[in-house]
């Protein structure tokens, strides 16, 4: 098989999961702008991913978000995704929007609160059961404020009892994915910093336990892909959350703020196997002032054409310019991948699994928005508020 065509053969295997609330209302801790045409539910939420997967044709799963997506029949939930051809994904937690967790949740000081954390943790499993989704995904906003405020080794002790207790909640062929945060509600300190710190407990907990990468969770300068390479390694990469970041934790368009960053990270993926160790490929991005549905499809769009000028490496050339030490020669090949304009590959991909060659036109003609804006009126939008 030529090069070219098993980056095709590839890139037609690849699967980017869609979340939930990418598709309601959004915004910063200062404002929520609220658009027409924003699901009301659960089940609007998977119609609108369908139509994302419907016209990219690698988007054919949707995480949930407890309690955001809560109904009280997850396996009809399940079905519905399935009639509109979708599954239901990854389980996301929630330990951060109740009054009882201002001071954490499974490391909060006070044992009837860890308690209520981890119950809400272990009902995600339940869900987990009853939609046939294999990925839990924890992240946890616990920390603390100020030097002293708590003990920062017995937090930790709280952690692993709490992620103790719900890994051996898991069903088979469940696996746990833990992510990481450099700061933000806390600022003082966070309990899972760190790709170190996530490691370190899944470490412990055995290999059904990994770690996931939030691309926006990190200081200024930070090399991901090198976390990625590593984890890779250690074969506990679960998963990545896809979003682009200028500043902080920004959740905008994955490849936006950075594209050759995204390139990078892909390489090491494509280098490390990463396509076909389990590894989860999600977004986690808010769109807070642009369409939701395009903008979703756009990020698609994005890490498609990451991946196959990641894919378009030549390895060989790399490998001996490695080996001979020609440092301008090993760079060279990574920047002539780079610079390659892999969007009529991506076209022709498209063309060959029977789909329109350009994803946003398509939707666009397809007249959904125009449908759901005169279709949900009444009713509460979902969203997170702010």
């Amino acid at each position: 098989m030529t090069e070219l065509a098993a980056a095709k053969a590839a890139l037609k295997t690849q699967a980017v999961e869609t979340p939930s609330w990418a598709y309601a209302n959004s915004g910063t801790r200062f404002k929520v702008f609220a658009q027409q045409g924003v699901p009301r539910t659960p089940q609007e939420k998977l119609d609108d991913a369908a139509k994302v997967h419907e016209f990219t044709g690698v988007a054919p799963s949707v995480a949930l978000h407890i309690p955001w997506d809560r109904t009280d029949d997850y396996t009809a939930l399940a079905e519905h995704a399935g009639d509109r051809g979708v599954r239901l994904g990854t389980i996301n937690s929630n330990t951060f929007q109740d009054d009882a967790y201002r001071l954490g949740s499974v490391c909060h000081p006070d044992a009837a609160v860890r308690r209520k954390a981890v119950d809400h943790l272990l009902e995600c499993v339940d869900i987990m059961d009853a939609t046939g989704s294999a990925d839990l995904k924890l992240w946890f906003a616990d920390g603390t404020n100020y030097p002293g405020q708590d003990d920062i080794r017995a937090r930790q002790d709280r952690l692993a009892e709490a992620l103790a207790e719900v890994y051996g909640r898991l069903g088979e062929g469940q696996r746990m994915l833990l992510e990481y945060k450099l700061f933000e509600p806390s600022f003082y300190t966070t309990d899972v910093p760190d790709w170190g710190t996530a490691y370190a407990h899944c470490l412990k907990l055995g290999p059904r336990a990994q770690v996931v990468v939030d691309t926006g969770h990190h200081a200024p300068g930070t090399n991901i892909e090198f976390i990625v390479a590593t984890l890779l390694r250690e074969e506990r990469l679960g998963g990545f959350d896809f979003n682009s970041r200028f500043y902080a934790d920004d959740d905008l368009m994955v490849g936006s703020a950075d594209p050759f960053q995204l390139f990078r990270i892909m390489h090491e993926v494509v280098r490390g196997g990463g396509f076909t160790s389990g590894t989860a490929f999600m977004l986690d991005q808010c769109h807070n002032i642009e369409a939701k549905i395009p903008a979703i499809i756009r990020s698609v769009m994005n890490v498609q054409e990451a991946t196959a000028k990641a894919l378009l490496v030549d390895a060989d050339a790399l490998a001996a310019a490695q080996r001979d030490g020609d440092v301008l020669g090993a760079n060279a090949v990574l920047m002539d991948a780079y610079n390659t304009d892999v969007r009529p590959l991506l076209r022709e991909v498209r063309e060959e699994m029977g789909l329109d060659p350009d994803p946003i036109e398509a939707y666009r003609r397809s007249g959904w928005a125009e449908r759901i804006v005169a279709e949900r009126v009444g009713g509460e939008q979902a969203g997170w508020g702010a």
